[in-house]
Parts: C-alpha cells; structure tokens; sequence
C-alpha cells in the first residue's frame, strides 16, 4: 500500500508528516461556533472538518465500536481532501473495563474483560479505515488509575501483542510509567507513546517530547485544574475540557512536536479541548505556528473566536447569510 501523501505543516529540519486535528466531530455545542448554526442539505461534520484539517481522532470508537458501514461512510465522506487520514481510540472495554486476575485482588493485577468476540467487533470497524490506508493510529488510552506495575506491564504488552497489525500509540496519565523501561519496552513492542498535556496534580505524567515508534503523538487536554478530577456531580462533565490555550501555553508544544518530528515518520497532534470548539481553534493556531503562514479558518468560529482574525488567510465573507445569533 503506498504511503500516504506528504502533509502540511511539517517541522522544519523533519522530514516527518504532521498532521494536527481535533478529537471528535460530534459535539450538539459546536453548533454556531465550528458548524453553521443552520446546515444545508446533506452536511456532515467529517466532511466540513476535512476543509480544515487532514486527520481527526475518532473518539465514539472508545465507548462502542466503529460499525463497518459507518467507517465506510466516513471514508467518503473526507475523499474530497486526498492528504486526510484517522486516528481512532481503542473501545475501553480493552483499557478501562478490567477485572481482578485473582481473588486477592492485588493492586494492579488485573485483565482485560474484553472477549474474543470483542476483539473480532473492533476490529470489523477499525479494517474497513485500514484496509483504505486512512487509520494511521490506533489509540491505547488508560485512565490515571493504571499505575505501572508488574502486573500492568504484562496486561500492556499483550494488548499490544494482541493489536500489532495496527499502528499502535499508548496514552498513560500516571508518571510512574514516565520512565526509560517504559519508553523501551513500547520502542520493542514499535508502539508510539502519547505526550500529553494536563493538570498536573499529583503524580501526574509531565509534558514531554518523547518518541518510540514512527508513530510520534501529542494530545492536548486542557488545563482545569478545578475539574478534572472532579467528582461533583453539579459540575457538568464537558467543564474537564472547557479550556481555551494562549498562544504563549501552545508555543513550547509547537517546539515539543518538531522535536517529536526529529524522531518519528508521522506526528499526530490532537487537541481534546473541545468544549464549544476550543480545541479547534487551537488546532488551528497550532497549524499556523508549526507552518509559520496563515490558514483557513471556519467562518463560525471566526466570528465566535477573534483572536483567529490574526491567522486567517482571508478575510470575514460578508455578508453572513444566516448568522449565528438568529438560531432557529
């Protein structure tokens, strides 16, 4: 299968392809602020995305798997951009949903509960976007919970065993598996690690610049201190990701991403900010540092956002036919 084509924006000095791109399509509050308020005739948020992006992380795959005919679909849906490729998450059921290995419940002894019959449903969805060339990561993400361990190694390592036909990247919060052997065994295995920026509470991973496959990724969540591990039920669930980044906290990640690119084939960076479009607008801004040009920018979020009028490569469409404020 041939590779895919070269992507903009690329790191100076790296040969590597960076793609950078939001998490997810499917929010009911980007209505007005990414998408039209009011939606022609056949619109579909994939495709209104792939104008601006080349890759988008699939998130619904952790919570169900992707159904064959929906990858499909959205393999067509994003044609029209030829550079375009997924990432998609792995379906919790292999990285959250666990069971004790033994009646003495040792701290992290603990297997998967995911069946076979599980594996042959993921993987139905992730084949149709890999057999096309367009699943260019699958995602292993694991709560800050999953400390490393004896025990949580070996649970990892035969996921990734278990996967390895994908092109695999690992995403761990906890700093315990901030270490050389960690970095070595996902090299081994030629799985990527996920550099990550959070609140860093506790014993929470720190940023980072690593990489251990081809596969180089960065994710960004955010920075609620006050929400994230928030057990208040008042506080809606979106608030963890209500987080809007300057471009003073985005610029040592834009550094951070061309060292990844020093040291990988392919870097994906995702921003998981995604409440009312925050984490596109820093995808975007992110796109136009590590390019060092201006970049299309949706007309909604323009209008929403205007510290975007300073990167955007053209000016406002005026008039607006169906503004944002008069919703129906």
């Amino acid at each position: 299968m041939p590779p895919p084509k070269k992507s903009s924006p690329n790191a100076q000095g790296s040969n590597a392809i960076i793609r950078v791109g939001p998490a997810g399509w499917s929010y009911p509050d980007w209505s007005g602020y990414v998408y039209p308020s009011r939606k022609q005739k056949g619109f579909h948020e994939a495709t209104y995305l792939a104008e601006f992006f080349d890759t988008i992380e699939i998130n619904t795959s952790f919570y169900n798997p992707i159904r064959p005919d929906h990858a499909a679909q959205w393999l067509d849906r994003v044609a029209a951009n030829p550079r375009f490729v997924f990432t998609a998450k792995l379906w919790q059921r292999f990285t959250h949903e666990i069971v004790p290995a033994n009646a003495g419940g040792a701290v992290g002894s603990a297997i998967a509960a995911a069946t076979a019959e599980d594996e042959r449903t993921v993987r139905a969805g992730f084949d149709v976007l890999h057999n096309a060339g367009k699943l260019s990561a699958v995602l292993l993400q694991f709560p800050f919970s999953f400390h490393r361990t004896r025990e949580t190694v070996a649970h990892l390592t035969e996921l990734l065993k278990r996967f390895a036909d994908y092109p695999l990247v690992v995403e761990v919060r906890h700093a315990s598996w901030q270490t050389p052997e960690t970095f070595a065994m996902l090299a081994e295995c030629n799985a990527g690690f996920c550099n990550v920026d959070q609140p860093v509470i506790g014993k929470s991973l720190e940023p980072s610049a690593e990489a251990t496959s081809p596969i180089g990724y960065v994710r960004l969540h955010g920075r609620r201190y006050d929400t994230w591990f928030s057990d208040d039920e008042a506080i809606p669930s979106h608030e963890r990701y209500n987080y809007l980044y300057s471009t003073e906290e985005l610029a040592p990640w834009a550094k951070r991403v061309k060292k990844v690119a020093e040291k990988s084939r392919e870097v994906f960076v995702i921003t998981n900010n995604h409440y009312q479009g925050k984490g596109v607008v820093n995808a975007l801004q992110l796109i136009s540092i590590l390019k060092g040009s201006k970049v299309k920018v949706p007309e909604p979020l323009r209008e929403r956002f205007p510290e975007l009028e300073s990167i955007a490569d053209a000016p406002p469409a005026e008039p607006s036919l169906f503004p944002h404020a008069k919703s129906e």
